[in-house]
């Protein structure tokens, strides 16, 4: 066998290996590298930080580039080993897949909800995403659900496997570090309006490729295709995102709800069109066919990471 082929194989295997260790043990308990990065970014924003443009730009470049430079080291420092190159994509998979967490996260709000619990579910909702969950009803909660699962299926799934599948363990983990930055620092806030702006406009160029595809898969997924394919082409640009409006309009549709509307985090309202405005509301059964949808669509993005690391190592 050539060495481009064991090699594809071997990252192949540790990609299948890495989300099935996602799918069953879900983030790591203790430890988790994200957080350790985190720390490092934060303390590195410490030292670097100057409401400018540039002096963001060149904190993004040292935090990303940092983390892109160990990763490439490490692939290549393995890319003669096997079972090494293998092990590596596991662990850089399970680090950054966030699959398994993200259902987990709903469905302990959906129980709440379905055992009358709208307390104990607003509570859960800072756990899944930034709204304010105050003043939410049952189906608002149910509804702010389901919208963070569609969004987080491409973030924290799909996008990782689509730069998994276009440049190995260095484009996995850069992706995990560039979403981490925007959460960080991305926010539009007086204090990080300027410095957080290559952050936030990096995410949006990474996360572009994982969104779209994610829609299709939604479509692959969906028991009604022509819906779905329908209402994400017709009201995914809506969305005052570049990229999350591609994923919730194509659950929208395949789920047959309707999403969007006004949104409340903190003292700020938004007020986002509607996707799938002729689609019934939100109900909260509608949060387990959303968790089963996006482990759907999920799996499809394996398939189509293997075939394409597979396919890379044949033609080298």
């Amino acid at each position: 066998m050539r060495t481009s082929t064991m090699r594809s194989s071997a990252f192949a295997f540790g990609a299948v290996a890495g989300y099935a260790a996602d799918a069953l043990f879900g983030d790591p308990r203790r430890g988790h590298p994200v957080a350790g990065f985190g720390r490092f970014a934060g303390a590195l924003e410490r030292r670097l930080y100057r409401d400018h443009r540039g002096v963001g730009a060149a904190f993004t470049l040292a935090a990303v580039g940092s983390v892109t430079a160990a990763a490439a080291l490490a692939q290549r420092a393995t890319r003669r080993r096997p079972a090494a190159h293998a092990a590596l994509a596991a662990a850089a998979t399970w680090t950054v897949l966030g699959g398994a967490s993200l259902t987990r996260e709903a469905r302990v709000i959906a129980d709440a909800l379905e055992r009358g619990d709208v307390e104990a579910a607003r509570e859960r909702l800072p756990h899944l995403c930034g709204r304010d969950p105050s003043a939410l009803d049952a189906q608002q909660l149910a509804r702010a659900v389901v919208e963070s699962v569609a969004e987080n299926t491409a973030d924290a799934v799909v996008n990782a496997l689509t730069w998994s599948a276009l440049a190995g363990t260095p484009g996995l983990l850069a992706f995990r570090a560039v979403n981490t930055l925007d959460a960080m620092v991305g926010h539009r806030n007086p204090r990080l309006i300027r410095f957080g702006w290559a952050s936030a406009r990096l995410d949006d160029v990474a996360g572009w490729p994982g969104a779209r595809l994610t829609a299709l898969l939604a479509v692959a997924a969906s028991e009604d295709r022509a819906r779905t394919w329908r209402v994400w082409r017709r009201d995914a640009a809506a969305h005052p995102s570049p990229n999350a409006g591609h994923a919730e309009a194509a659950f929208a549709g395949a789920l047959g709800v309707r999403l969007g509307g006004t949104l409340q985090y903190g003292a700020r309202t938004e007020h986002r069109p509607v996707l799938g405005a002729e689609l019934r509301p939100v109900a909260v059964a509608d949060v387990e066919r959303a968790c089963r949808l996006s482990r759907r669509v999920g799996a499809l993005a394996l398939t189509a990471t293997v075939a394409v690391a597979l396919l890379r190592g044949a033609q080298k």
